[in-house]
């Protein structure tokens, strides 16, 4: 007779949920707490299901926000780069392989610069 294995494949443990096994205290006021109380019901949750889903939300909203500034500081690198190349090349100059370079490394050491100016200029024109 057969037994199964102990050890268990990386199929098995990817369909596990994980375990809640942390906790987080929060005191609040009683008028908090009966507001929150109210709000989470009525959700239909629970205040600790309520607050768990929020505190999550948060974390994956903090998570795409940082994936996004990423994101729009490499278009912004990339902008750079054909501005800087396609001017000089339409112009009828040329653009040798220690130009290009240096061009490269000049842009990998501002572009995060450049893309938080241009976000901080594009809210403060939304305000």
């Amino acid at each position: 007779m057969a037994t199964k294995p102990v050890i268990e494949t990386q199929a098995e443990s990817a369909q596990r949920p994980d375990v809640r096994s942390r906790q987080i205290g929060v005191r609040l006021c009683e008028s908090d707490y009966a507001a929150l109380g109210k709000l989470a019901w009525t959700e239909g949750r629970t205040p600790g299901e309520w607050a768990r889903e929020l505190l999550s939300r948060a974390v994956r909203v903090g998570t795409e926000e940082r994936i996004a500034e990423h994101a729009f500081t490499e278009l912004v690198g990339l902008e750079l780069l054909v501005m800087n190349t396609l001017q000089p090349l339409v112009s009828g100059q040329k653009m040798d392989a220690e130009q290009f370079r240096k061009l490269v490394e000049q842009i990998q050491a501002t572009k995060h610069t450049k893309a938080r100016e241009l976000l901080a200029r594009r809210r403060s024109e939304e305000e």
